[in-house]
């Protein structure tokens, strides 16, 4: 649905027009404006999820909807257990983006100046890990920093033991598939709001106006 309404946002510039001429420019400009304002009042009606809360202990980042950090945390012990998540990439055609979720994990202590970063798969019924390694945080943002270093070994290559090992252990932290239902509704909501920001700040660029702080 968003695919198809951003396509047909652009859809008015498809025409080739000359560069000549105030009118023309003005044209397209209305043109674009208005097919922007019909496709941001139709997203505007589009149904949200029913609300979900994240299974206890995990609460939700302040801010989360309008940053690129971590959506959940919780602290086990000592140790601050920090959840991202992504869409995982599929075919446009393709719904099942919707029942897939890719989720970054970042175990931290703060006596270590290293995370322990698990990166998953994660469905309604299950959880995969992909890879287990260790990264450098940023100390003051607490954003990991771009690995320089060995990151491990292939995780599917481990022997099975160890693989039941890590498995337990992230599920111990509460990371396991109770978690599918609530980072699926949260990221429909973040891709709608974003969807809404994109033709809103659009159209006050092609319109000339200056976007409202937080717009």
């Amino acid at each position: 649905m968003w695919k198809r309404a951003v396509v047909g946002a652009v859809g008015a510039l498809r025409r080739p027009f000359s560069s000549e001429g105030g009118g023309i420019s003005s044209a397209v400009n209305s043109m674009l404006l208005r097919s922007l304002k019909d496709h941001y009042l139709e997203v505007s009606k589009m149904n949200m999820p029913p609300k979900v809360s994240p299974p206890s202990p995990f609460s939700i980042v302040k801010g989360a909807l309008d940053s690129h950090g971590p959506v959940l945390k919780r602290s086990y012990g000592e140790e601050e257990v920090s959840v991202y998540v992504m869409r995982l990439s599929a075919p446009e055609d393709d719904d099942s983006a919707m029942d897939q979720l890719f989720i970054h994990v970042d175990v931290s202590k703060p006596s270590q100046k290293e995370s322990l970063i698990f990166l998953c798969g994660l469905y309604e019924d299950a959880l995969g890990i992909h890879s287990v390694s260790m990264r450098p945080k940023h100390q003051d943002s607490g954003y990991l920093l771009i690995p320089s270093q060995y990151t491990g070994p292939v995780f599917a290559e481990l022997d099975d033991k160890m693989r039941d090992a890590f498995h337990t252990y992230i599920e111990e932290r509460g990371v396991n598939e109770s978690l599918f239902k609530f980072l699926q509704a949260w990221l429909y909501v973040k891709e709608h709001r974003n969807l809404m920001r994109w033709f809103k700040t659009m159209g006050l660029f092609i319109d000339g106006e200056k976007p409202a702080t937080g717009a």
